[in-house]
């Protein structure tokens, strides 16, 4: 299988091949699909194109075309872009070919004559062939016919015949009717025509005619007589200097024709004559020779061969020579530097396709789709002169092959390239809400909402801008990711006007474009300063001229222009402002005459002035009272990257010019020599110059009174496509960027240009950004000229992120190496805050505070002042300093019955914060124990009167503090007087009762009070924590009821006798009791709930022991703090040491429940 005219190999995407879904790579191997892969249709492509055909009349034409691709192929012919209809004599072979049987030439108004284009149809699409022209053979026709011409015997003679036929005509001399003699050593017949004839003789004179031959016929020119004159001129032996007669001219040459560049020199003796190119590079030996007498003849020009060639004569033997230039052009038909590749998009995306062409004279680039000239509408543009194609929000129509077409005189050649549309229903809606805001003069932050529809499966968005003004102007895309809506799109011109739209894309198609906006960026300094034209129009007025700077150039609306001048050894500027309305010129007054003068200029918009120009030198003229030459009109253009054309002409009422002087140089170098060029020259070319600089021209007229007056001008070369080392893209960044803190809102920023030459360094933007998260509203921009720059408005003791890149005429370099640089901390502006004073002892005092209420301040240390209401009144503060990190002190060794005044400062090293307000603290004079944790009220004081006084607010709050606490001591004394009288009389009204079933149990009759006594004791009776209980004592001891639960046991222990065991077996249960000291305790078993106190203490008359004992034993039993609540204290039961007394007299009670 054949794509394209190579051979391929097909690799199927799976196990059956889908015919016409895939793509073609490698080399076909019949029968296997090796591997899957991505397939890339082989859609439609030529196998054969037709080719540049001439024919004579009558005769029988085929224009080959062949196609392959899926099919079924269709293929149709156009002419002149007109479909071509079958006739008899037009017919269409099998193959796809085109036969005209018989072609015909301009007769009845029909001819076959035309530019042919071979149309491929399939399934795919379409695609059209290269052009190809049928010419008709014609017979010559002459442009020029001979002239008669007198020369003297000795001389040169050169007659000339210009024919114009096709195919190109022979062209043949005749003398007198006869063919003229070959003497290749004096006849020269050149390739175009020229018949040149050296060292003419008498015998040479006659009747000269041309003949001109072709497939066509033949054409016999008009005769033209040479004349000989004898005996005229020098003597033989006279010596006459080289003289060049037959000047070369420059030439266009078509590639692969001969080019013929005549130099005829005359002298005596004859002057040798050489070839050399004017960038020294060697001539092509092998493709150009000398012919005749000095023409330079060069077969099958190529590309290189292109370029300035000087014909030099000299005479032999000396150094006395004359030359001559001439540029030679070689025509080449296009060729493409990049092609357009296929594309597969989803729908509602953007495609892109890019062409670039080669040729001379320059290719037109147009664009195709499907066979038809594409033009630019509201989705599809071309920028570049046509070498983008740029199609947005893609629809299902727009699939199609596309096809890149370069034409020039020479040829056409095509390129096609698919884009292959891909359909998807589940597209996200289209981002809302687009907003624009200008931030510097070249950037715009962008920030959006995501879709209403589907933003979850959103997996990038495109930032699409162009700019409003003109026409035709590119769009740029930018991607970014999903996890942003905001995006700064820098790079852009400034005082521009820009529309932007988002579009958001998901793995499987895009959304529709968002509504547009549009923001303008703000003005600039002007990029580059006017290029300046000096005239003198007498020895004490110069003219300053200059062409208005271009949008891009100006960055904003030129609103004034400086222009400075000095003479060369003084260093007092003049300095003039213009207006910048439609002002282009001034004229400088009242100078000095023959005087070097340097003049410059700046140019201002409402941002300001740019740099100034680099400083120009002219020279006023002499006063003379003879008449010279006035300044000669000069008019500098660029040619290329490497010449520059010089044209002028002489000023209305000029005195006669005997010819002029031209000097150049490169801007910052020397002047070097001149050219004398003669006086009826009006143009000359400079050569081997530099890409991308700019010269300084002066041209002036001499006179046989001397040199005339001068005119300066300045022009730059632009850049060359083919240095690559001149391309812009390649310029390094700014490098060895340093940055230093300078003050706590300012940072120093430094750095070097990169180390590259011939280059002219504009200007430089400064990125800054603070370290943290990214927000684009954070990021500033700023412009300099300098090497230098401070940044200032910065937050004080903030990290920030800097970066530098250069713009240069062209472009920009790309972001340096970010470096980061942490601002100084501010100087305290507020006192510290929460000023306390509190003193722990008797002398001393503890001053706590909080550090100042202030963003981005660090305190290095506090200073803290001090001073009794004497040493105040004496002016005597003492004085302590604590690190920045310490928020308290001490003041040690206060006099008793002093106040003290205290005030608290903050420092750091950019300076010393305000002194707080003083706060108070009043010494006691007593000598008792000072209670620990004493908090000292601190209060502001007012000392306009050397009194102190304490805030209302302050007092209030104390004099309420001491009402509440004094009504709850009189509220808690009145509730435990009523509750111990109620408790009393409640146990003296319980009468003995005896029952049966009940035991009271007593101490022994005449046993001492502190003797210990056993008590017996029933294990089924408790006493809740809350107050209940069913154990009744009265005057005569404990009531035993009969019948309890067996689920609680209570124990009587006395202070010096040791704990019994917790589980004691049932029957073992009964107290110790000691008269004064007994502890009534219950034990609780596991059938109890736990959540009930576990304690009973009975305190009896007062011989008890000590407080610490019973809340040593009740803590250590019952695990608390030995502290009982009020409602624990219920559970417990005071008996009276006296009614315990009688206890020992009476039997036990028994009383039934």
């Amino acid at each position: 299988m054949w794509c394209g005219g190579s051979e391929v190999r097909v690799q199927w995407g799976g196990a059956t091949p889908d015919p016409g879904v895939g793509r073609c790579r490698g080399k076909w191997v019949r029968g296997r699909f090796p591997c899957s892969a991505i397939f890339i249709p082989c859609e439609l492509s030529f196998v054969t194109e037709p080719c540049d055909v001439a024919a004579v009349q009558n005769a029988r034409v085929v224009l080959d075309c062949q196609a392959q691709g899926e099919p079924p192929i269709d293929i149709r012919w156009l002419r002149n872009r007109v479909l071509v209809r079958e006739s008899e004599q037009v017919r269409l072979l099998a193959n796809g070919s085109l036969l005209i049987s018989r072609v015909e030439g301009r007769r009845r108004g029909l001819s076959d004559e035309g530019f042919y284009h071979c149309l491929a149809r399939n399934k795919y699409g379409a695609i059209l062939s290269q052009r190809a022209q049928l010419t008709i053979a014609s017979v010559p026709s002459f442009v020029t016919q001979p002239a008669p011409v007198t020369v003297r015997e000795g001389a040169v003679a050169r007659l000339t015949c210009d024919v114009i036929s096709s195919p190109p005509a022979t062209v043949t001399w005749k003398l007198n009717q006869r063919m003229l003699p070959a003497e290749p050593d004096r006849i020269t017949v050149l390739p175009n025509g020229a018949l040149q004839i050296s060292d003419v003789r008498p015998e040479d004179a006659g009747n000269y005619r041309c003949l001109a031959t072709n497939i066509a016929g033949w054409l016999l020119s008009d005769e033209a007589t040479l004349s000989v004159r004898s005996g005229e001129g020098p003597s033989p032996r006279a010596v006459v200097g080289p003289e060049i007669v037959v000047a070369p001219q420059n030439i266009s040459a078509p590639q692969h024709r001969t080019a013929v560049l005549e130099c005829v020199a005359y002298g005596n003796p004859r002057p040798l004559v050489s070839w050399s190119r004017a960038d020294s590079t060697p001539i092509d030996v092998f493709n150009a020779r000398v012919h005749g007498n000095g023409n330079l003849v060069i077969s099958d020009v190529q590309p290189r061969h292109s370029g300035v060639y000087l014909c030099r004569a000299t005479t032999p033997r000396t150094r006395n020579f004359t030359s001559a230039a001439a540029n030679l052009t070689v025509l080449m038909p296009p060729s493409l530097v990049e092609r357009p590749e296929s594309q597969t998009h989803p729908r509602a995306g953007t495609a892109r396709f890019t062409c670039r062409a080669e040729g001379v004279p320059h290719p037109r680039i147009t664009w195709l789709k499907n066979g038809q000239e594409l033009h630019s509408n509201g989705r599809v543009k071309m920028y570049n002169s046509g070498s983008k194609l740029v199609i947005t929000q893609i629809t299902p129509e727009d699939d199609a092959m596309y096809q890149c077409v370069a034409e020039n005189s020479q040829g056409s050649l095509l390129a096609v390239a698919r884009l292959v549309v891909v359909m998807s229903e589940d597209r996200p809606s289209a981002p809302r809400n687009v907003r624009a805001e200008t931030i510097s003069s070249s950037a715009i932050l962008l920030a959006w909402e995501r879709p209403q529809y589907n933003a979850d499966k959103v997996i990038a968005y495109s930032v699409h801008y162009t700019k409003v003004e003109g026409l035709n102007n590119e769009e740029y895309q930018a991607v970014i990711g999903n996890d942003t809506t905001s995006y700064i799109v820098d790079e852009l011109e400034a005082a521009g006007n820009y529309s932007f739209y988002i579009v958001a894309y998901m793995p499987m198609g895009a959304s529709r474009m968002s509504e547009p906006v549009c923001q303008h960026t703000l003005e600039d300094v002007p990029l580059r300063t006017p290029e300046l034209s000096l005239t003198s129009l007498s020895p004490t007025d110069t003219l300053v001229s200059w062409r208005p700077l271009s949008v891009k150039v100006s960055r904003g609306c030129i609103l004034s222009y400086r222009l400075s001048f000095r003479t060369a050894p003084d260093d007092q500027v003049t300095v003039l402002e213009l207006p910048g309305d439609n002002v282009t010129q001034h004229l400088l007054q009242d100078l000095q005459p023959d005087t070097i003068y340097l003049v410059r200029i700046a140019a201002a918009t409402r941002v300001g002035w740019s740099q100034p120009s680099a400083w120009s030198s002219h020279r006023t003229p002499k006063t003379s009272s003879s008449t010279v030459p006035l300044a000669p009109v000069l008019q500098l253009q660029s040619i290329n990257c490497t010449s520059i054309s010089v044209r002028w002409h002489p000023s209305p009422g000029s005195a006669v010019a005997l010819g002029y002087r031209l000097f150049y140089h490169e801007e910052g170098q020397p002047e070097g020599g001149s050219h004398q060029l003669p006086a009826e020259d009006q143009q000359y070319t400079i050569t081997g110059l530099g890409p991308r600089e700019k010269y300084h021209v002066k041209l002036l007229a001499f006179s046989q009174n001397g040199d005339g007056y001068q005119a300066d001008q300045t022009v730059s070369t632009p850049g060359c496509p083919s240095a690559p080392t001149r391309r812009v893209a390649t310029v390094p960044p700014p490098d060895h960027l340093t940055a230093q803190s300078h003050n706590s809102s300012g940072v120093l920023l430094r750095w070097r240009r990169p180390a590259f030459a011939s280059v002219r360094l504009l200007n430089y933007t400064v990125r800054v950004s603070p370290v943290g998260p990214q927000n684009a509203s954070t990021v500033h921009y700023t412009h300099t000229s300098n090497q230098s720059l401070l940044v200032s408005g910065l937050k004080p003791n903030t990290r920030y992120e800097f970066a530098v890149r250069l713009h240069l005429d062209q472009g920009s370099s790309s972001w340096s190496p970010a470096v980061y640089q942490k601002t100084l901390p501010a100087a305290p502006q507020r006192p510290p805050g929460s000023i306390r004073v509190l003193l722990i002892e008797e002398r001393t005092a503890l001053v706590s505070w909080r550090e100042p209420e202030q963003e981005g301040v660090v305190v290095g240390h506090y200073t803290l002042l001090y001073a009794s209401h004497a040493a105040w009144l004496a002016g005597e503060w003492q004085i302590l300093q604590r690190e920045g990190t310490n928020t308290m002190a001490l003041l040690e060794n206060l006099e008793p019955g002093n106040i003290y005044l205290i005030k608290i400062s903050a420092s750091n090293q950019v300076g010393d914060g305000p002194f707080s307000s003083a706060v108070e603290l009043s010494v006691p004079s007593h000598q008792g124990k000072m209670p620990r944790h004493t908090h000292a009220r601190s209060k502001p004081t007012d000392l306009s009167d050397g009194l102190y006084s304490i805030d209302q607010r302050s007092m209030t709050g104390i004099v309420a503090g001491v009402c509440i606490a004094l009504a709850c001591i009189v509220l808690c004394v009145f509730i435990l007087i009523i509750k111990s009288r109620v408790s009393r009389k409640s146990a003296l009204d319980k009468p003995a009762r005896r029952h049966s079933g009940d035991t009271v149990i007593s101490p022994a009759d005449g046993q001492p009070e502190s003797a210990e006594v056993l008590v017996p004791m029933m294990g089924n009776h408790f006493i809740d924590s809350k107050g209940g209980t069913n154990l009744v004592i009265n005057a005569a001891g404990p009531v035993i009821t009969v019948g309890q639960s067996k689920g609680r046991k209570w124990s009587f222990f006395i202070k010096e006798q040791n704990h019994r065991s917790r589980k004691e077996k049932p029957h073992t249960r009964g107290c110790v009791y000691k008269a004064g000291t007994t502890l009534l305790r219950y034990e609780e078993e596991l059938t109890v709930a736990n959540q009930q106190p576990v304690c009973l203490r009975l305190s009896c008359g007062p011989l008890g022991d000590s407080e610490s004992s019973h809340t040593s034993d009740g803590s250590r039993e019952t695990g608390d703090s030995g502290h009982y609540s009020h409602e624990e204290s219920n559970a417990c039961l005071v008996v009276d040491a006296l009614s315990l007394d009688n206890l020992g007299a009476q039997s036990p009670v028994h009383t039934t429940t």
